[in-house]
């Protein structure tokens, strides 16, 4: 008989359930197994009782990967958990990576599906305001696996489209020196004065806030870290009372004072 397993990659969003995807408690509800970094399994510890959890340290990606794929091509109903979306500097790429290689087929091969979850990048605008209202760029300060070169490129591309810019993995205990470049980088084509937010931990019990900008950016290095992101405005981008707004054109368009439909109350 013909084992019949399945994999979830499921995106936890920002780590309180209220911010989770009805979908992804459902996948949960749904799996025998759990696989995932501690830290991102312990976010969901209260809804995985009695399944079988396997819990990895952060730098044993490939093992998980590996370990998913043999689990679910066993017959189990596996939900690999990660913060975020897994689908954005995820593990969605490295599963899809590793199936690949195997020769796996998706229409008649393991049945994998991705569960998207509220990612760092939408979950901390929306704490700030409406920072991404016009183009914006991502961007990752890890140069573990793609070199510093390159992201120093893509910053500076980002930088001359003068793209809102988020920043992924900002620093760490040995990783300093890339933010620093990478405000270098962006004060050659951007006001000192540009809007700059730090939500570290957002949705957390330990969630913390800065609003600052380009010129004061150093100034806040103990806010940095693995669970922070970093937002910078272009050159539309302004502070108001604590909120860091984008405008998305409309101003020049349409009066907003105005009311232009007469038999609407408001």
């Amino acid at each position: 008989m013909k084992l019949i397993g399945k994999l979830y990659i499921v995106g936890v969003g920002p780590g309180h359930h209220d911010h989770m995807t009805f979908r992804a408690k459902e996948a949960i509800a749904d799996s025998n197994t759990i696989v995932g970094y501690e830290t991102y399994v312990n976010l969901v510890g209260d809804l995985i009782e009695g399944k079988e959890v396997h819990r990895y340290a952060m730098t044993q990606e490939v093992e998980r990967a590996h370990q998913c794929i043999d689990l679910a091509k066993s017959g189990k109903i596996v939900s690999l958990v990660s913060s975020g979306d897994p689908g954005i500097y995820g593990m969605a790429g490295l599963i899809y990576e590793t199936l690949a290689e195997s020769g796996w087929n998706p229409k008649d091969g393991l049945q994998v599906e991705i569960v998207p979850g509220v990612s760092a990048l939408n979950s901390c605008a929306s704490i700030i305001g409406s920072p991404l209202m016009t183009d914006f760029a991502v961007v990752s300060m890890s140069d573990l696996l793609v070199p510093w070169e390159i992201i120093q490129k893509r910053v500076e591309a980002a930088a001359q489209g003068d793209f809102v810019i988020v920043i992924y993995n900002p620093s760490s205990k040995k990783r300093i020196h890339q933010l620093q470049d990478t405000r270098k980088i962006l004060l050659k084509y951007r006001k000192p004065t540009t809007p700059v937010a730090i939500i570290k931990g957002a949705f957390r019990n330990s969630q913390t806030i800065v609003m600052t900008n380009l010129q004061d950016l150093p100034n806040y290095s103990d806010q940095l870290g693995m669970i922070s992101t970093v937002i910078v405005g272009n050159s539309s981008t302004y502070n108001y009372k604590d909120l860091m707004i984008n405008p998305r054109g409309y101003k020049s368009k349409y009066n907003l004072e105005e009311q232009t439909n007469p038999d609407l109350k408001i």
